[in-house]
């Protein structure tokens, strides 16, 4: 299915759960593989993004058993991983490509890392750059810069590095390069990105150290096998926290969604637009903060975003557009740059689909200003490959005056292969 149409909804109403967390089953299967002992993983999101790290560390003699609810992964230690005998493909994944590319930098093997079309677009010099600092050799397209990526690893001395954006990717490539490396590795960013790899570093028994944004991992330190259970992934809940408030009579609860601070700031933006949602049954599970998000139809108003709230919000803003779309008055989003270098450039394709459904916005370097309209016209519109390009504008079709048809939506499986059904499911005709 290459393309959908969505119709218009009289309202969004129902309990939902969304599919687990793409970053915390990324980081499960990682550090299940380099523990000792056998890690089992309940609530594992199997969405393609996380199905090319588990295919990538089988091919490195993992064992990792799936029977369509648990995942148990047999450790190797932190030394047993073995030579891959092909070309590790990393799908559409760039958190895949990124975080393996840190890993491999320590193992004492030859390996290619490479992905799809989209993928091999995307930049791998804030990887590469400091991970050669600390004796990696890698060798790619453009001067190192674009997979494929040749690692020839080993011999890591830990580093202390600042990093120009803040970026949870490069921090946790660089940690798990630094299990690996002599001496402790230090990673600072200008301000806090999200803190998955540090809760599940801490889960497994890495020694770590927290410090004011940023992280400091001491090598050579091996890992414990743990039962992780991976919560709702925000990001997926995002489109529907953003379908209820913006579609009249609407009452969502949305079940088990993990709230860590660092990955809030999509609630906290939609709140002071004036969104009615509620955390409720806050809970700890698998050291990440989980809660049931219960959320109401709502008078939006247009706010200024930027500074410290975009790094934890980041994933979402394209969710975050679609309810400035609807919002009284004018979203200002700055300090945003980061969007220009996901699965596509989000800040122009949401300016382009907003644009066709009637919506103004205007780009700038770091963001985009969007006008509120009560009135979104229905349409065609392109995702661009990207599953939240797509996700977002399915949402948007809700509140439209016509159906909007949304083209290469084969994307949406990397995270949320049930989200069309979910979509379905909720809003009334």
């Amino acid at each position: 299915m290459n393309s959908i149409t969505i119709q218009p909804a009289a309202s969004v109403r129902g309990e939902i759960a969304v599919p687990g967390d793409k970053s915390i089953s990324h980081r499960s299967i990682m550090l299940g593989a380099i523990a000792n002992g056998v890690t089992t993983v309940r609530g594992f999101l199997r969405g393609e993004d996380n199905m090319s790290t588990m295919h990538a560390f089988r091919a490195m003699g993992v064992d990792i058993n799936d029977d369509g609810e648990t995942i148990r992964i047999t450790g190797r230690g932190l030394h047993g991983l073995q030579e891959p005998g092909d070309v590790l493909d990393c799908g559409n994944s760039g958190t895949t490509i990124r975080l393996i590319t840190g890993l491999l930098s320590g193992q004492s093997f030859f390996s290619v890392v490479t992905g799809d079309q989209y993928l091999r677009k995307r930049p791998m010099k804030r990887v590469v750059e400091p991970l050669s600092r600390m004796g990696a050799r890698i060798a790619g397209r453009n001067g190192g810069t674009l997979a494929p990526l040749a690692i020839t690893g080993g011999g890591l001395k830990g580093i202390d590095y600042h990093s120009p954006v803040s970026s949870a990717q490069i921090k946790s490539s660089l940690m798990l390069a630094g299990l690996y490396a002599e001496g402790e590795t230090t990673v600072t960013e200008p301000s806090l990105s999200r803190d998955h790899s540090e809760r599940m570093f801490r889960y497994f028994g890495a020694s770590l150290k927290v410090n004011p944004n940023g992280v400091t991992v001491r090598g050579g330190v091996e890992l414990t096998a743990q039962d992780v259970t991976v919560p709702g992934d925000i990001s997926s809940a995002a489109f529907f926290l953003v379908a209820a408030l913006i579609t009249p009579n609407s009452e969502l609860l949305i079940k088990n969604v993990g709230v860590n601070p660092s990955r809030t700031g999509v609630i906290d933006i939609l709140k002071a637009m004036g969104g009615d949602i509620q955390l409720i049954d806050e809970r700890d599970v698998s050291g990440e903060p989980v809660a049931d998000l219960l959320v109401r139809s709502s008078r939006l108003k247009g706010i200024a975003i930027s500074g410290s709230v975009v790094p934890r919000a980041i994933d979402e803003f394209p969710a975050i557009c679609i309810a400035a779309a609807r919002a009284e008055g004018v979203t200002t989003v700055r300090d945003a740059k980061e969007l220009r270098v996901k699965e596509t450039d989000r800040i122009t394709a949401m300016a382009v689909n907003l644009g066709k459904v009637g919506i103004t916005v205007t780009e700038c370097e770091d963001g985009m200003d969007i006008t509120g309209s009560d009135r979104l016209l229905g349409g065609t519109v392109d995702s661009s490959g990207d599953h939240r390009i797509a996700m977002s504008m399915s949402v948007a079709a809700l509140v439209a005056t016509g159906p909007i048809t949304v083209t290469d939506i084969g994307c949406v499986a990397t995270s949320f292969p049930t989200f069309f059904p979910l979509l379905e499911k909720v809003a009334a005709k």
